[in-house]
């Protein structure tokens, strides 16, 4: 493993006595974007608040750039330079899209000015201009997931965990959203993961891909390596599979 990349290294997580997690490792490195697939309760989420010290760990470590972040509170690791959004969108409802923005860039210690041009480069970025002064709240919403994107982007993460980006989007939103996505890592040199059940969708876009199965790795690997995993068929991709080689 790098020393420069967020690794889970054999995480569990419990829930009232119910392993949600078990053992998991997994490493994301700069510059690339890996995808964590898996079906419905399998454990994907419960691996990003793990990450990012939303849930307590029973065994195992979390580790950002040779730094030990087991434990720590979600703040701190947000400073350390892991920066997340949520499978349900969290927005300030009464805040505009700019304020939005630039409050991600002040919690980091920007100054005002800085965090004010900031925010205007990611609005740009994201095509978010014309909404610049609308209230959160007011927004549709895929315009809401990449003001979410934008401002997880504000404090200069290392690592950006994004969970299902692209829930709740039309086919012409995904694709815009995906092409956003792919030039992140090279353009702000840093690793990203991404949740998504859109296939076609995650298969265009990672790099590599990890897949869980009732909080366990079941496989990881490049994506042809781990499309063709008969455990992976067998527990999550099915048709899915085909349709995906069909979009790659």
């Amino acid at each position: 493993m790098r020393q420069d990349s967020l690794q889970a290294r054999g995480v569990s997580v419990e829930f009232a006595g119910l392993r949600a997690l078990d053992g998991v490792s997994l490493e994301v490195v700069p510059g690339e974007i890996l995808g964590l697939i898996g079906p419905n309760g399998s454990g994907k989420t419960t691996l990003v608040n793990a990450l990012t010290g939303q849930v307590p760990i029973v065994s195992g470590d979390v580790v950002c750039a040779g730094e030990t972040i087991t434990g720590e509170i979600p703040r701190k690791i947000a400073l350390l330079g892991i920066a997340r959004s949520f499978q349900i969108v969290r927005l300030f409802g009464n805040l505009t899209v700019r304020e939005n923005v630039e409050t991600a860039a002040l919690a980091k210690g920007l100054p005002r000015r800085e965090a004010d041009a900031r925010a205007e480069e990611l609005l740009d970025e994201f095509h978010l201009n014309q909404s610049a002064d609308t209230l959160g709240d007011a927004l549709n919403y895929g315009d809401k997931r990449r003001v979410e994107i934008a401002r997880a982007l504000a404090s200069e993460p290392r690592f950006l965990l994004l969970d299902e980006p692209a829930a709740g989007m039309n086919e012409t939103e995904s694709d815009t959203l995906l092409d956003m996505l792919a030039m992140l890592p090279e353009k702000r040199n840093c690793g990203m993961l991404i949740i998504d059940h859109d296939m076609p969708l995650i298969m265009r876009l990672c790099h590599r891909l990890h897949v869980l199965a009732s909080g366990r790795t079941i496989a990881e690997g490049d994506i042809d390596t781990v499309r063709q995993h008969p455990a992976v068929i067998e527990a999550y991709l099915g048709s899915d599979a085909k349709a995906a080689d069909h979009h790659a």
